[in-house]
């Protein structure tokens, strides 16, 4: 039997609402005052938002398993870890009037929708992206074999100690999907579900990158000074870094090579135990407005979950949704948990407590 949503109608709004976010994900203005979605909702609500960044998944599902927090903007690879554990409860769409504004694609997708039960609002999604320096790189990068493998640049130096790769376990996924293309012969048909030989192999790629790595990035603040002063020239990356960067007027692009690309889809999801629900149903609905959706989607790089929020929004300008990316839903991979169970490996997959082990274990040189 589904599970049911534990709000029925909503009641009186309790005074504030507590949210674990991605950095850039709910702004009020400190930053620029023209990107401000926090402070209307206050004035209109009276629900006073308090923001906790986290900067990985693996740190917002520790925030939510110790609790006192009403709501997540969750990542595919944690959202499905949040379900299982019972931290997240259903959401009742019909408290949340703009769910039909959704886009469909996003509507039932397998990271947040378990035996057709929702657990959460899709918030914005986009890319992992190849950032690279057009001062090196005269064109864009056919192939992620510029981080992958150790070679010679376009401008006569090696790649070695100018590369970077992401700081996170579920960063096996891109290695697995780039084998799926260089070693068709390993039988990869979904970067999440790897079985012992596969996982082996994407393993052994990334110990051999590990020594072209000059940082492992997980704070973007810190990869947008590395391209700036520390002679970065080519990594994964989100559009946000390369939006600032392209502010900043630096030779930074980016490009979604041959390959393919890993990406993330997020979605706000409810604690179990939100001490203040009726206040997170008015933000659900809230944070699916256009003017929200196009403002955030302006401000990180991102792709709206409305797609309505792509047209009249000024921040974002006529052509931001496909600058950032809406063309390429079909080329991502959305990150998600990657479980035991699995669909396309009759002997299982390997699950996600060993992606972790194994990948703090090649930082370390292992």
């Amino acid at each position: 039997m589904p599970a049911a949503a534990q709000v029925k109608q909503l009641g009186k709004a309790e005074g504030s609402v507590d949210i674990i976010a991605w950095p850039g994900y709910i702004e009020r203005g400190e930053t620029d005052k023209k990107y401000d979605w926090v402070t209307s909702f206050e004035q209109k609500t009276g629900c006073k938002v308090n923001v906790k960044t986290a900067g990985t998944s693996d740190e917002m599902v520790a925030l939510m398993n110790e609790g006192g927090f009403d709501l997540v903007t969750a990542s595919g690879d944690a959202s499905l870890r949040l379900i299982s554990g019972k931290r997240v409860q259903p959401i009742n769409t019909s408290l949340v009037p703009s769910w039909n504004t959704v886009d469909q694609r996003l509507q039932n997708a397998p990271w947040h929708t378990v035996d057709n039960v929702h657990y959460g609002v899709p918030y914005q999604w986009g890319s992992n992206v190849l950032m690279y320096n057009t001062n090196v790189f005269k064109e864009a990068p056919k192939s992620w074999n510029v981080v992958f493998e150790e070679m010679t640049l376009p401008d006569g130096k090696s790649n070695k100690g100018r590369i970077q790769a992401f700081d996170g376990p579920i960063y096996i996924a891109d290695a697995a999907l780039y084998l799926m293309k260089h070693q068709p012969d390993l039988g990869i048909k979904d970067p999440y579900e790897l079985n012992e030989k596969q996982y082996k192999a994407a393993l052994d790629l990334l110990r051999k990158q590990r020594g072209l790595v000059q940082r492992y990035w997980h704070d973007a603040m810190v990869q947008v000074d590395d391209f700036t002063n520390e002679g970065v020239v080519a990594s994964s990356s989100w559009p946000f870094q390369v939006n600032l960067l392209q502010s900043q007027n630096k030779p930074v692009a980016s490009t979604v090579p041959e390959e393919g690309a890993t990406g993330w889809a997020d979605t706000t999801m409810m604690h179990v135990d939100a001490p203040h629900p009726n206040c997170a149903y008015l933000w659900l609905e809230h944070s699916l407005s256009p003017k929200v959706q196009g403002d955030l989607a302006s401000w990180f790089g991102s792709v709206p979950s409305v797609p309505a929020a792509c047209k009249g929004n000024e921040l974002l300008g006529a052509e931001g949704c496909e600058v950032n990316g809406m063309g390429n839903f079909e080329m991502i991979k959305f990150w998600r948990t990657p479980v035991a169970k699995c669909a396309t490996q009759s002997e299982g997959c390997i699950p996600y407590y060993r992606w972790v082990t194994d990948y703090i274990a090649i930082l370390g040189g292992r």
